[in-house]
């Protein structure tokens, strides 16, 4: 916010905005590093972003404005180079014959105006505006041309040199070819903005590069469409596919470190009409360590999980479409059990993250090692518990309900809506009813939502429209009021930051086991487990829309299929 928060909180309590327990109370409560009293007080809404700027631009005797791009003459804006603009922050508004008026998002920079002033040689008239609102008038007014960013020109582009993604050395990039800083900072923008999927598409006149964030796709800068052949074939040269091939798909696999971060890229590389269309998924490592609380389990939800990970025996089945957050859920369960007496091996197609203590074997249909294969051998090796990446067919699934009646706990998914659905799923690919009943002891289903940013959070009433949608839900007194994200720079203006899950954990009891045993259907089974007390997706998510979690658009949109 400004160079000096202790005096803006001075400030602040001189003029009655704050009161003594109120800083004493969100002192107390720091705790992340770096983060200040003035932070928790705007998170809070105690005083917002614009009562603290207005107030110490009057303490200056500055003026308050808002900043509209659109608003701003060419002619001013030309009267400030587009490299100065970045640099120092700050947008010009008017001008006169010797003076420029300029904004800045911080009132105390009197160093920016001082260079300003010996930069431009003009006498320079400061007026400060929030600085996100700064920032987009920067990035909208002097948009940066993408060669000169990165340091391309029309020389040969050497793409054959090794790629160093450490940050630690911060000199070592400067000594790559072009193309190869260009992948690599590609690559670490969308680390640092969380990305789970690079999209590099050629278009027929552009090379479209798209990050998915949070489950949602962005569009980033377009590198020229002269550089798409020699990007794609840096991609393909680090993760070992085939420069030559270009007409049949191809597998590969980046391992890179960056800001002192272990990632795994999952390469992936498609012929189309215009070019090879490549996307990686990131898999950071760091997501091994999530336990429970942070996938998004309630405490009763978490307690019911504890139970079923730290069984003996048995089928435990995570359900939902793809995209849904299942492997990362299994992974959580295998890291909480990881212990030294127990013995844990996977099947997976492919092995998306390397775990210590674990014995993982990748499916390879060449050699004829496909799931059921593997199972097979595997049970030989005297496992406690056992992993399958995904239940695919009847062989599969019979070994696995085999392998759970046999004194092994057994982790594995399917695709189905809703978590009942995964017991006629098993009976449709021809699994035996009686083993279905004596295996499984739990399904669950689970769908990945956006969760609120908690910079920018603030609750709002839900419209009578909103209500109807939710039902007999909404008429509830847990949702009298529902939350949103207003959008900051912590969350690229979006609102979100991070996902969490919403679940659905259906249980299987005596009773469920003799209906199963009499081929119930699914609706039968949801009604049984609705009376032992299963929360549905869509009633999960609304209890964290009450917490805050979430917001009312985003659990519509992940469960628009359960009406119940």
């Amino acid at each position: 916010m400004t160079s000096n928060d202790d005096y803006v909180l001075d400030l602040l309590q001189e003029q009655g905005y704050v009161t003594d327990d109120q800083i004493d109370a969100v002192k107390s409560s720091l705790k992340e590093e770096g983060e200040t009293s003035l932070d928790i007080l705007m998170q809070s809404g105690i005083v917002s972003d614009d009562e603290v700027l207005a107030l110490i631009a009057h303490q200056f005797g500055m003026e308050y404005v808002h900043v509209d791009a659109e608003a701003i003459d060419p002619a001013v804006k030309d009267l400030i180079p587009a490299e100065v603009a970045r640099k120092y922050g700050v947008v010009p508004v008017f001008a006169t014959e010797d003076t420029i008026t300029v904004a800045l998002g911080d009132p105390m920079g009197y160093d920016t105006v001082d260079s300003l002033r010996y930069l431009l040689n003009k006498n320079i008239e400061a007026v400060v505006a929030p600085s996100s609102e700064v920032k987009a008038a920067v990035d909208k007014l002097y948009p940066e041309d993408f060669e000169s960013k990165f340091g391309i020109d029309g020389e040969e582009i050497d793409v054959t040199q090794k790629l160093d993604i450490d940050e630690s050395d911060p000199d070592a990039a400067d000594t790559d070819a072009p193309v190869i800083r260009l992948v690599s900072m590609i690559i670490m923008e969308a680390c640092k903005m969380r990305a789970s999927d690079i999209h590099l598409e050629p278009l027929e006149r552009t090379f479209r590069v798209r990050y998915r964030i949070d489950g949602v796709l962005r569009e980033m800068d377009y590198p020229p469409k002269r550089l798409q052949a020699a990007i794609l074939s840096r991609v393909k040269i680090m993760s070992n596919m085939k420069i030559s091939e270009k007409r049949t798909p191809q597998d590969g696999r980046i391992q890179v470190r960056v800001q002192g971060r272990d990632l795994d890229l999952r390469v992936s590389a498609v012929p189309t009409n215009h070019g090879e269309s490549i996307v990686m998924r990131i898999l950071d490592k760091s997501n091994l360590s999530l336990g429970l609380p942070q996938l998004g389990f309630l405490s009763d939800d978490q307690n019911k999980f504890d139970k079923l990970i730290n069984m003996p025996d048995g089928v435990l089945l995570v359900t939902g479409p793809t995209g849904s957050g299942k492997t990362t859920t299994l992974y959580a369960c295998l890291g909480q059990i990881n212990l030294p007496d127990r013995k844990i091996i996977t099947v997976e197609d492919p092995v998306e993250y390397q775990m210590s203590g674990i014995n993982q074997v990748q499916v390879n249909r060449d050699v004829g090692l496909d799931f059921s294969t593997a199972l097979r051998s595997i049970l030989r090796q005297a496992p406690n518990i056992v992993m399958i990446g995904e239940i695919r067919d009847s062989e599969t699934a019979d070994i696995a309900m085999e392998a759970a009646l046999t004194g092994h706990l057994v982790f594995s998914t399917l695709h189905t809506n809703d978590a009942p659905s995964a017991v006629t799923r098993l009976l449709d690919i021809g699994v035996k009813p009686f083993l279905v009943a004596s295996a499984l002891r739990a399904a669950v289903a689970q769908r990945l939502v956006r969760a609120i940013c908690d910079k920018c959070r603030a609750d709002y009433t839900p419209t009578d429209r909103e209500i109807k949608m939710l039902g007999n839900i909404g008429q509830s007194d847990a949702v009298h009021k529902v939350f949103k994200g207003k959008g900051c720079p912590a969350c690229s203006q979006s609102g979100y930051k991070g996902r969490k899950g919403i679940f659905e954990i259906f249980m299987v009891d005596d009773t469920i086991q003799r209906l199963i045993f009499d081929h119930a259907s699914s609706s039968v089974l949801r009604a049984r487990a609705r009376e032992m007390g299963m929360r549905t997706l869509r009633e999960d998510g609304m209890l964290k829309i009450a917490s805050g979690m979430t917001s009312l658009q985003e659990v519509l949109r992940a469960t628009m299929g359960d009406a119940k």
